[in-house]
């Protein structure tokens, strides 16, 4: 979980191919409506996400006996909160700064969420203050091997 450009996708990846488990990146669950709305430069609200965030949590549960990793932004405690199928699920939040995720927005191409929406992006995040937090400026091998070692706490 983490604001747009964090590197949820690319890192979800790598830690799939970790972990041997299956990746989803929640972006291919948004629906044409929330895209449109986003690549005007409009942020979503609460009762855009709704269906979204059911649909996550319903990918959740069909993977839960296996386990999977999906990457979204999971932005406030109550999006989280819908999203958790079992007391065994883990948000892992990629923290990074506006500045850095500003300038990764600068080079990121073709892609829905334009960098206008970014200050919505903070402005609707709730943190977590406890759990499995990663600086999103580290290697990916580096924040696979810590959740790797909290996974086994």
């Amino acid at each position: 979980m983490g604001v747009t450009c964090s590197g949820k996708t690319a890192f979800g990846k790598v830690l799939s191919n970790r972990l041997k488990i299956s990746f989803f990146d929640g972006d291919d669950l948004h629906s044409k409506e929330n895209i449109d709305k986003m690549k005007l430069g409009h942020p979503l609200d609460d009762d855009d996400r709704w269906p979204w965030l059911q649909n996550i949590h319903q990918l959740a549960l069909d993977h839960a006996n296996e386990g999977a990793i999906i990457a979204c932004s999971a932005l406030k405690k109550s999006y989280r909160q819908v999203i958790q199928t079992s007391a065994n699920m883990e948000f892992i939040y990629l923290k990074a700064d506006k500045k850095t995720i500003a300038q990764r927005l600068a080079l990121r191409k073709n892609h829905f969420m334009p960098a206008s929406l970014l200050d919505s992006q903070f402005e609707a995040l709730e943190a977590p203050k406890s759990g499995c937090i990663l600086d999103a400026t580290q290697t990916f091998e580096i924040n696979a091997d810590l959740v790797v070692s909290y996974l086994q706490k």
